[in-house]
């Protein structure tokens, strides 16, 4: 059985909408694409990404993350290119409702229920991780979807569908954007696994998704 992996990056206000270009998605009037790019030639976010696409065994991506992808990646044809290598051979997923001949080799459109999907997809992979990379709508819906289903509190919950979650946080504020976790969700608590620092001074931060959020009051002082 596999582990589904998220990965994305995210703004430090937890904005992960567009990070790749300006015109990559203005939906919502979003002004302020392409705010990773000055930061694509940091070696050591670059060292992360590949050990993540090293660990792949197959792709589960939004329908705008898909387009993006499938309008580059195929192009890059050097058998070096680790990223590339991966991902025009493994299995892709889609989700989308609209997507019926996908182009991309190796690519599967998911238009029914995604969460029943993704668990048997889960249950048949035997080698590699399932990953999500950005495909923000679909992240936040499988999130929405394991808290809501959500039967214990931190440290002693039943697992969901997405195993673990890397967040690459940004050193820029945006203000506005889609995020990752947007008003209005379920709360949620998370476990810290890893965490390391770049040189350009992003934070990756890895957790493992727990139970229900706890809430609690400070016990009142003793009494005079």
């Amino acid at each position: 059985m596999a582990k589904l992996i998220l990965t994305t990056f995210v703004s430090l206000d937890g904005v992960m909408q567009a990070p790749g270009g300006t015109q990559e998605d203005t939906s919502g009037g979003f002004e302020y694409g392409g705010w990773q790019v000055p930061f694509f030639g940091d070696e050591d976010m670059g060292a992360f990404i590949n050990e993540i696409f090293d660990r792949s065994g197959a792709y589960l991506l939004g329908r705008r993350t898909y387009d993006i992808f499938a309008g580059y990646w195929p192009r890059v044809t050097d058998p070096q290119d680790p990223i590339a290598a991966r991902l025009n051979t493994l299995p892709k997923y889609v989700v989308s409702t609209t997507l019926t001949d996908p182009a991309w080799e190796n690519t599967t459109v998911i238009s029914g229920d995604v969460p029943a999907e993704v668990a048997r997809l889960k249950e048949r992979m035997e080698e590699g991780e399932l990953q999500i990379h950005g495909s923000a709508t679909l992240a936040q819906s499988l999130l929405e979807y394991d808290a809501d289903n959500a039967d214990g509190v931190h440290g002693n919950a039943a697992p969901g569908l997405i195993d673990e979650v890397n967040l690459l946080v940004h050193p820029v504020y945006l203000g506005s954007g889609k995020r990752l976790f947007p008003e209005g969700g379920q709360p949620r608590a998370f476990e810290l696994i890893g965490t390391r620092t770049t040189g350009s001074g992003i934070a990756i931060h890895t957790y493992r998704p727990g139970g229900r959020a706890r809430f609690e009051d400070f016990d009142p002082p003793p009494a005079a």
